[in-house]
């Protein structure tokens, strides 16, 4: 007689949890099988034609050639171990930060932790400074958690909406970035290579840094899976966490401090590759609200880090696949990745509802002696900036000596410093003028004082076109670079808006899909020199930074003729601005034809930007700034607001390629990193006195 011994009830696994217990592993067990896949034919890629089997072999002792070793060993393995360490870490890094500021769209990328980090690996590097692999690591972990610190600071840690939290991050990213092309430009004796290094590449050199990285990013991992939990609580709220005894602050605190290092040890083996840490957690959502069981933070942050190995690697095996594999090498992997992670943001921007955080902001009501005061103090600095910019920069130049040069009476250096110096001190102005009149436009048809050409891709559009027709027509004239410039504004503005629109367009949402093909256009504007010109970058971050260097008469030209039909076109038509600017019912009601009057408006923005591009190059927060401190000085009315915007975009750029000119001469600054450095925090200014309560 047998007898059978059966667990208690309570202790039987139900069948529901069997199957999720399945469920979870089969998607694990897939995903690790498609990682192998990818990883094997990974190995087979390169510039040597080493099939896997003799990479196989290589790795067996006494049955490989000295070639399939070093291939394997020196190069290779390498490679795919440093895309898959890069991967894991970013993803983790990205869903941590989703989780803490319960921000979809959180990432290392939109909070602006790569920029950080990596305008302080560049500037440790400019300086001629070799640092041991964890102290760089250190530096730039410091970078990225003082960017992601004052981006969250003014986001209230992600619950003041999706829109601002990535406008934050955006606006630091853009200041940190002009900063880090000046670097690039004032020291490129001490940072080869590093431009194309900061689009992400995981391309290596022995297995020195990834061995390094490896310890520290799986000991971050597993000290973060230990704040799992604590992770799933905060999902529920701030005062359900606190009432289950979570510590909120200090969790999000350690969460935060833990995500940056990840994505800090990622930056230093492999740059900043974009939008992994985006992606491979949004993608690890979708999976898991499919599969029963994986929304804990114990089995989503483990498959978000696989997951951003699969993106990773995938991305590195698909650049090989459509590149030649010596021209692969020179391409980064982040430009793939950016580009998906540029689709997946407006993506994820079309199925957000307008929060209505950023509506159209309206200046205090001035009286006409004030406006009056305020044009004469313009006017008088406009004159006093001409003056000083003829005078100042790496020749002092007299007043004596203007009057001479205009008479034709001034000696040879004088003469050859004016001709010089004019065309920039122009360009420099009517420049301005152009993206200050651009932004007033953007403003106010987006109904959002914190729009501006280069957030919604208008600027990046114009630069993928000039540039590509600077580089593949070499001696071209300017006004095909124009032409050029001009369709892909219009061409990029378009798809921006088509896609804002899904749903009705929104403020917020225009305004987070222009990111978002913003990023791609940069992407593409940096794979374009790699692939054309890869050793004549300095060409691009000259573009890429703003900068009237080296500006003739005929590159002046084209933004003087839009200028000049553009400004008494946008007043006459501004009491239509101004309705635009109200609400989608105010103008139809009063009888103006909205959608046709919001595309006019847009084209002639679209054409100011592209003309100050050939100008002043891809300069900005001028059609930020500008617009936003008329409407503070004179009011919300279009026909006072527009002409004090003008002046005052003038007056920026000039004031700051003067400066650029003056404070390091003969070293130049570019005129976008002077104009970043007061834009970042006036944007930043704006945004923190914006924060709701």
């Amino acid at each position: 007689m047998t007898s059978t011994i059966s667990a208690p009830p309570e202790q039987r696994p139900t069948p529901g949890a069997a199957r999720r217990a399945y469920g979870i592993t089969a998607v694990f067990m897939g995903a690790i099988v498609l990682l192998l896949a990818l990883a094997a034919v990974h190995l087979t890629q390169g510039t040597a034609s080493l099939g896997l089997g003799e990479l196989l072999r290589a790795a067996l002792p006494g049955e490989s050639t000295d070639q399939a070793v070093a291939v394997l060993i020196e190069s290779r393995l390498p490679r795919l171990i440093a895309a898959i360490l890069v991967g894991v870490a970013v993803g983790v890094a990205g869903a941590v930060l989703q989780s803490v500021a319960r921000n979809p769209l959180a990432s290392p990328d939109t909070l602006a932790v790569n920029a950080g980090a990596w305008v302080a690996v560049v500037a440790v590097a400019a300086f001629g400074i070799s640092l041991p692999f964890f102290v760089n690591g250190l530096v730039a972990f410091l970078g990225g958690l003082l960017a992601a610190g004052l981006v969250l600071a003014v986001a209230r840690g992600g619950a003041a909406g999706p829109t601002r939290l990535v406008l934050a991050g955006s606006a630091v990213a853009l200041a940190l970035h002009s900063l880090t092309y000046m670097l690039l430009m004032l020291f490129q004796a001490n940072t080869p290579g590093l431009f194309g290094w900061g689009s992400g590449t995981t391309v290596q050199s022995g297995t020195r840094q990834v061995t390094l990285a490896a310890p520290v990013i799986v000991v971050t991992v597993l000290v973060v899976l230990l704040l799992a939990h604590q992770l799933d609580v905060l999902g529920l709220g701030d005062d359900s966490a606190r009432v289950l005894g979570v510590d909120v602050r200090r969790t999000r605190v350690i969460a935060v401090v833990l995500a940056v290092l990840l994505a800090a040890t990622s930056v230093t083996v492999a740059g900043p590759i974009g939008f992994v840490g985006l992606s491979a957690p949004v993608i690890a959502r979708l999976i898991a609200g499919r599969v029963p069981g994986m929304g804990k933070h114990l089995t989503l942050l483990p498959f978000a880090a696989l997951v951003g190995a699969l993106v990773v690697v995938g991305a590195d095996v698909l650049l090989r696949l459509i590149l030649p594999s010596a021209r692969s090498i020179s391409v980064p992997t982040g430009i793939l990745t950016t580009l998906a992670g540029a689709v997946l943001l407006v993506w994820l921007a079309r199925r957000l509802r307008d929060g209505g955080s950023t509506a159209q902001a309206h200046g205090t009501v001035r009286t006409r002696r004030w406006i009056l005061g305020v044009s004469v103090l313009l006017g008088t600095g406009l004159v006093a900036a001409f003056v000083a910019a003829l005078l100042l920069g790496d020749q002092l130049v007299l007043l004596g000596d203007v009057a001479n040069w205009l008479s034709g009476r001034s000696g040879r250096v004088v003469t050859f410093v004016l001709d010089q110096r004019w065309p920039r001190v122009l360009a420099a102005l009517l420049g301005g003028a152009a993206l200050a009149l651009a932004g007033s436009i953007v403003q106010a048809v987006c109904r959002n004082p914190l729009a501006e050409p280069s957030l919604l891709g208008i600027t990046p559009g114009a630069s993928v076109g000039a540039i590509a027709v600077v580089l593949l027509l070499p001696g071209v004239g300017v006004w095909p670079v124009m032409g050029v410039a001009t369709l892909f504004a219009l061409g990029t503005f378009a798809l921006v808006y088509r896609l804002a629109s899904g749903r009705g367009p929104t403020s917020d949402r225009i305004v987070l899909v222009g990111i978002g093909v913003s990023a791609a256009a940069t992407a593409l504007t940096t794979l374009t020199v790699l692939v054309v010109s890869p050793w004549n970058t300095n060409l691009a971050l000259t573009w890429l930074s703003g900068s009237t260097y080296g500006r003739t008469a005929a590159q002046i030209l084209p933004v003087l003729v839009v200028l000049a039909v553009a400004l008494p076109l946008t007043l006459v038509g501004a009491r239509s601005l101004d309705l635009v600017s109200l609400d989608e019912d105010v103008p139809r009601v009063l009888g103006v034809p909205l959608n046709r009057s919001r595309l006019a408006f847009l084209s002639l923005a679209a054409v100011l930007t592209a003309s100050a591009a050939c100008a002043v190059g891809a300069l900005g927060f001028v059609g930020l700034v500008a617009p936003h401190a008329a409407r503070a000085l004179v009011g919300s009315k279009h026909a006072r607001s527009v002409p004090v915007a003008v002046a005052l975009g003038a007056l920026l750029v000039s004031v700051a390629d003067t400066l650029g000119r003056t404070v390091l001469a003969p070293t130049q600054l570019a005129a976008g990193l002077v104009t970043a450095l007061i834009g970042a925090p006036y944007f930043v200014l704006l945004l923190w006195r914006s924060r709701p309560a």
